[in-house]
């Protein structure tokens, strides 16, 4: 969770027969700008599931090759208090977002797209929304 939520990828594309909205997710999006409200997000639950599950296997490896090339390591529990105290916050937090945000659930994304521009994004930086041009205003 904590890995989702400090890198990610934001993607910027139009719906078909919608407006251009901003994404987020790696490697699928799995979270939205709304559609009925400026401050609504749309949460895709398979992408969320597949996003997830991509995070957790990769954070698994990690573990497993560090174990096997330094054997008996272990952190101090300094620092898996504080590992868990950002996943607690992150998850309140995120959970709050959520909450006052009126937003809507999907099993999986609704509608076809168009990507305009991807890039990544850490969680302290702004997400960038790329200048209307000509090539996808019409």
């Amino acid at each position: 969770m904590i890995s989702m939520a400090l890198a990610t990828k934001w993607w910027f594309a139009i719906a078909v027969d919608g407006p251009d909205k901003l994404y987020w997710g790696f490697p699928f999006a799995f979270m939205g700008e709304g559609f009925h409200t400026s401050m609504s997000y749309q949460i895709f639950a398979l992408e969320f599931i597949a996003d997830w599950t991509v995070y957790f296997s990769f954070c698994v490896i990690l573990i497993l090759s560090v174990n096997k090339w330094i054997p008996n390591f272990k952190l101090p529990s300094v620092v898996f208090k504080i590992i868990w105290s950002l996943a607690l916050v992150l998850c309140v937090g995120f959970g709050g977002l959520i909450s006052i945000s009126n937003p809507v659930f999907h099993i999986k994304r609704p509608y076809d797209w168009a990507i305009i521009e991807t890039g990544a994004v850490f969680i302290w930086q702004n997400t960038p929304r790329p200048e209307q041009t000509e090539s996808y205003s019409k």
